[in-house]
Protein backbone atom coordinates (compact mmCIF):
# COMPACT_ATOMS: atom_id res chain seq x y z
CA UNK A 1 0.00 0.00 0.00
CA UNK A 2 2.84 2.00 0.70
CA UNK A 3 4.65 1.85 -2.64
CA UNK A 4 0.70 2.66 -4.30
CA UNK A 5 0.79 6.15 -2.43
CA UNK A 6 4.24 7.21 -2.61
CA UNK A 7 4.26 7.36 -6.60
CA UNK A 8 0.75 9.77 -6.26
CA UNK A 9 2.35 11.32 -3.55
CA UNK A 10 5.56 12.74 -5.43
CA UNK A 11 3.86 12.78 -8.12
CA UNK A 12 1.13 15.53 -5.93
CA UNK A 13 4.62 16.77 -4.69
CA UNK A 14 6.01 17.75 -8.31
CA UNK A 15 2.98 19.43 -9.58
CA UNK A 16 2.27 21.41 -6.43
CA UNK A 17 5.97 22.48 -6.82
CA UNK A 18 5.91 23.33 -10.32
CA UNK A 19 2.31 25.46 -9.01
CA UNK A 20 4.63 27.43 -6.06
CA UNK A 21 7.52 28.34 -8.59
CA UNK A 22 5.04 29.93 -11.25
CA UNK A 23 3.06 31.74 -8.22
CA UNK A 24 6.57 32.68 -7.18
CA UNK A 25 8.01 33.89 -10.39
CA UNK A 26 4.59 35.55 -11.02
CA UNK A 27 5.07 37.65 -7.95
CA UNK A 28 8.55 38.28 -8.28
CA UNK A 29 8.04 39.62 -11.76
CA UNK A 30 4.79 41.96 -10.45
CA UNK A 31 6.99 43.25 -7.52
CA UNK A 32 9.72 44.36 -10.08
CA UNK A 33 7.56 45.49 -12.65
CA UNK A 34 6.11 47.86 -9.86
CA UNK A 35 9.58 48.44 -9.23
CA UNK A 36 10.59 49.52 -12.33
CA UNK A 37 7.35 51.69 -12.47
CA UNK A 38 8.23 53.39 -9.49
CA UNK A 39 11.32 54.05 -10.82
CA UNK A 40 10.31 55.64 -13.87
CA UNK A 41 7.96 57.95 -12.35
CA UNK A 42 10.37 59.01 -9.50
CA UNK A 43 13.38 59.66 -12.07
CA UNK A 44 10.67 61.76 -13.75
CA UNK A 45 9.33 63.62 -10.60
CA UNK A 46 13.05 63.72 -9.80
CA UNK A 47 13.98 65.92 -13.03
CA UNK A 48 11.02 68.01 -12.13
CA UNK A 49 12.16 68.58 -8.92
CA UNK A 50 15.72 69.70 -10.05
CA UNK A 51 14.47 72.42 -12.28
CA UNK A 52 12.20 74.19 -8.99
CA UNK A 53 13.40 77.59 -8.81
CA UNK A 54 15.98 78.25 -5.44
CA UNK A 55 15.20 80.49 -3.10
CA UNK A 56 13.54 81.22 0.47
CA UNK A 57 10.89 78.64 0.62
CA UNK A 58 9.80 75.22 1.34
CA UNK A 59 7.25 72.23 -0.53
CA UNK A 60 5.01 71.35 1.68
CA UNK A 61 2.91 68.11 1.31
CA UNK A 62 -0.40 67.75 3.82
CA UNK A 63 -0.24 64.57 5.42
CA UNK A 64 -3.84 63.89 7.14
CA UNK A 65 -4.56 61.44 9.65
CA UNK A 66 -6.74 61.74 11.98
CA UNK A 67 -6.02 62.51 15.57
CA UNK A 68 -2.55 62.81 14.59
CA UNK A 69 -0.71 66.50 15.25
CA UNK A 70 1.41 66.13 12.52
CA UNK A 71 1.24 68.27 9.60
CA UNK A 72 2.76 66.63 6.47
CA UNK A 73 6.13 66.97 4.89
CA UNK A 74 8.50 69.43 4.08
CA UNK A 75 11.73 69.81 1.89
CA UNK A 76 13.78 72.64 0.40
CA UNK A 77 12.75 73.87 -3.64
CA UNK A 78 14.93 70.99 -5.91
CA UNK A 79 15.67 68.14 -3.07
CA UNK A 80 14.36 65.03 -3.51
CA UNK A 81 10.79 64.07 -1.52
CA UNK A 82 13.70 61.70 -0.32
CA UNK A 83 14.91 64.62 2.06
CA UNK A 84 11.54 65.27 3.30
CA UNK A 85 10.69 66.13 6.68
CA UNK A 86 7.12 65.11 9.01
CA UNK A 87 6.85 68.36 11.08
CA UNK A 88 4.53 69.20 13.39
CA UNK A 89 3.41 73.56 12.71
CA UNK A 90 3.56 75.97 14.94
CA UNK A 91 0.48 78.40 14.31
CA UNK A 92 1.42 81.79 16.61
CA UNK A 93 1.93 83.36 13.41
CA UNK A 94 -0.41 81.93 10.44
CA UNK A 95 -2.75 79.31 11.11
CA UNK A 96 -2.85 76.03 8.94
CA UNK A 97 -4.93 76.15 5.76
CA UNK A 98 -7.36 73.87 6.87
CA UNK A 99 -7.77 74.56 10.10
CA UNK A 100 -11.26 73.79 11.58
CA UNK A 101 -13.54 71.56 13.71
CA UNK A 102 -11.75 68.05 14.13
CA UNK A 103 -14.09 64.84 14.00
CA UNK A 104 -16.42 63.71 15.98
CA UNK A 105 -17.71 67.26 15.56
CA UNK A 106 -20.27 67.31 12.65
CA UNK A 107 -19.27 69.05 9.86
CA UNK A 108 -15.59 68.70 10.67
CA UNK A 109 -13.57 70.53 8.36
CA UNK A 110 -9.92 70.04 9.65
CA UNK A 111 -7.93 67.76 7.06
CA UNK A 112 -9.91 68.25 3.86
CA UNK A 113 -6.79 69.38 2.58
CA UNK A 114 -5.07 65.84 2.59
CA UNK A 115 -2.49 65.34 -0.38
CA UNK A 116 -2.44 69.25 -1.58
CA UNK A 117 1.11 70.62 -2.24
CA UNK A 118 1.85 74.10 -0.61
CA UNK A 119 4.62 76.60 -0.74
CA UNK A 120 5.61 77.80 2.83
CA UNK A 121 7.46 80.42 4.08
CA UNK A 122 8.80 80.11 7.93
CA UNK A 123 11.73 78.40 9.57
CA UNK A 124 12.14 75.38 11.39
CA UNK A 125 12.15 76.75 15.42
CA UNK A 126 14.64 74.53 16.53
CA UNK A 127 12.32 72.77 19.00
CA UNK A 128 10.73 69.37 18.94
CA UNK A 129 6.92 68.14 20.08
CA UNK A 130 6.00 64.89 20.72
CA UNK A 131 2.87 63.06 18.67
CA UNK A 132 1.45 60.63 20.75
CA UNK A 133 -0.60 59.21 18.37
CA UNK A 134 2.63 58.10 16.53
CA UNK A 135 4.77 58.21 19.52
CA UNK A 136 7.28 60.69 17.29
CA UNK A 137 9.15 63.47 18.33
CA UNK A 138 9.18 65.34 15.29
CA UNK A 139 10.68 68.76 14.01
CA UNK A 140 8.39 72.10 14.30
CA UNK A 141 8.07 74.16 11.59
CA UNK A 142 6.58 77.58 11.86
CA UNK A 143 4.79 79.22 8.65
CA UNK A 144 4.59 82.93 8.08
CA UNK A 145 2.63 82.07 4.51
CA UNK A 146 1.12 79.40 2.96
CA UNK A 147 -0.02 79.16 -0.89
CA UNK A 148 -1.39 76.18 -2.59
CA UNK A 149 0.71 74.78 -5.03
CA UNK A 150 -0.84 72.12 -6.79
CA UNK A 151 -4.45 70.37 -5.49
CA UNK A 152 -3.72 67.25 -7.12
CA UNK A 153 -0.26 66.51 -6.90
CA UNK A 154 -0.14 62.54 -7.49
CA UNK A 155 1.48 59.88 -5.41
CA UNK A 156 4.06 61.62 -2.92
CA UNK A 157 6.92 58.81 -2.63
CA UNK A 158 6.02 56.50 -5.28
CA UNK A 159 3.29 55.57 -6.90
CA UNK A 160 2.57 52.21 -5.60
CA UNK A 161 1.98 54.09 -2.28
CA UNK A 162 -1.14 53.12 -0.49
CA UNK A 163 -2.05 55.58 1.64
CA UNK A 164 -4.45 54.83 5.20
CA UNK A 165 -6.25 56.87 7.95
CA UNK A 166 -5.32 54.38 10.59
CA UNK A 167 -1.22 54.84 10.58
CA UNK A 168 2.23 56.72 9.27
CA UNK A 169 2.06 54.19 5.94
CA UNK A 170 4.00 56.90 3.93
CA UNK A 171 7.99 57.77 4.61
CA UNK A 172 10.32 58.81 2.70
CA UNK A 173 11.94 55.47 2.78
CA UNK A 174 9.44 54.36 0.23
CA UNK A 175 11.48 56.54 -2.48
CA UNK A 176 13.92 53.94 -4.39
CA UNK A 177 17.69 54.58 -4.37
CA UNK A 178 19.25 55.20 -7.84
CA UNK A 179 20.96 52.03 -7.13
CA UNK A 180 18.31 49.82 -6.11
CA UNK A 181 16.28 51.07 -9.34
CA UNK A 182 19.37 49.67 -11.44
CA UNK A 183 19.64 46.69 -10.02
CA UNK A 184 15.64 46.34 -10.61
CA UNK A 185 16.03 47.42 -14.45
CA UNK A 186 18.84 44.45 -14.91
Amino acid sequence: MAAVLFPVHASFMKSWFQVCSVVVAALLMCQCDTMLSDCRAVAEREAQIAQEAAGDYYVGRRYYIPLTRFWGYLRRPGASWRTARLVIMDESVVRTPDRGYEPPVRGATFGRDQNVEYILRGAYTGESAYDPSTNQVLPVFRATSYEVRNRRPGFLFVPSEKYRKDYVTLLPQLVPLPSACREAAR
